[in-house]
C-alpha cells in the first residue's frame, strides 16, 4: 500500500490570504499546505479520501492517472468542493466515478453542492458519478476493505477510515473508546493536529499527540495543520522519533 498526502492544511490552506506570519511567508515547501486529502494505492487500485478545492492541482502534481473511487469524510467545503474535477477521470476512464459517503453527505452534494450532476435532466458535461451510501460498518471497494471510524467534529458526525494497517482521521475533536478500538494495531495512523490552542471542533496538537502515544503505532503523522502551529522544521524537533508532521507530497509505503 502506498500513501501520498495530497494536502495537509486546514480549510484556508497555507499560506492564508492576507497573512504576514512567518509560516505563511516561509520558503520551506513543507509549510505550503493545500486542503487535506490523501491518495491510496493498493496494487492497481487507486482511491482518494476527500476532494477539496485543490483537488485538480493535487491530482496533476502527483500525476495520478487513474482513480477507482472517492471516499468522503464529511460535507464541509474544504473536503468536497473539488468533486466537479473528477470529470477528467470520467473522460479518460469512460465510466462514472464511484463516490462513497454517509447518507447526509450524499444528500448535501446531490441537493446543494453539485445538484447539476444529478436528476433526470443532468446538465451536459456535468460530473458522472454513482453514489454509494455507507454507514458505520465495514464495506468493500474493488475488493479492498474499508472500516469507518466515527468521530465527532464538534456536533457533526465525520468518518475516519482504516484500510489494512493504515488509519486516517481528519476533522475530529472526540472519538469514543469503542471507535478507538478499531484503530488499535494500525502500523500507521494519521490524525488532525490543528494548533496548540484549544479549538471547538479539532484536536489540538497536544491532544492528538497524546492519542498517538496511547494508540502506539509504528509511525504517526499529523495533518489538517494550521499556520498557528508554527514552522514545520521547528515543530518536528519536538516530536518523538516515530511521529512526524505530514506535508504535501509526502509518500510512504506500508
Amino acid at each position: 500500500m502506498k500513501i501520498t498526502f495530497l494536502g495537509t492544511g486546514t480549510s484556508q490552506g497555507i499560506p492564508i490570504i492576507g497573512c504576514d506570519c512567518e509560516v505563511c511567508h516561509s520558503i520551506d515547501y513543507r509549510d505550503q499546505r493545500l486542503r487535506s486529502s490523501v491518495h491510496i494505492e493498493i496494487g492497481d487500485k487507486s482511491f482518494v479520501i476527500d476532494t477539496g478545492p485543490d483537488f485538480r492541482q493535487q491530482i496533476l502534481r502527483e500525476r495520478i492517472k487513474t482513480l477507482d473511487a472517492v471516499i468522503l469524510t464529511h460535507e464541509h467545503k474544504d473536503h468536497v468542493a473539488g468533486l466537479d474535477d473528477i470529470r477528467g477521470f470520467n473522460y479518460s476512464q469512460r465510466k462514472p466515478m464511484q463516490i462513497y459517503a454517509h447518507k447526509r453527505v450524499i444528500e448535501h452534494i446531490r441537493n446543494r453542492e453539485f445538484y447539476y450532476a444529478f436528476g433526470e435532466h443532468r446538465y451536459p458535461g456535468a460530473p458522472d458519478v454513482e453514489v454509494h451510501e455507507i454507514v458505520n460498518m465495514p464495506f468493500e471497494i474493488e475488493g479492498i476493505n474499508f472500516i469507518p471510524i466515527e468521530v465527532a467534529h464538534y456536533q457533526l458526525q465525520v468518518f475516519g477510515f482504516r484500510i489494512g494497517d493504515f488509519t486516517y482521521i481528519t476533522d475530529a475533536n472526540a472519538i469514543t473508546e469503542e471507535e478507538q478500538r478499531k484503530i488499535m494495531g494500525s502500523k500507521v495512523i494519521v490524525i488532525n493536529g490543528l494548533q496548540y490552542e484549544h479549538h471547538i471542533s479539532h484536536y489540538t496538537f497536544n491532544e492528538a499527540l497524546a492519542l498517538l502515544k496511547k494508540w502506539n503505532p509504528e509511525h504517526g503523522f499529523f495533518t489538517h495543520i494550521s499556520h498557528r502551529l508554527g514552522k514545520h522544521s521547528a515543530v518536528e524537533k519536538t516530536l518523538p522519533f516515530n511521529f512526524r508532521l505530514a506535508h504535501d507530497g509526502l509518500s510512504l509505503t506500508i
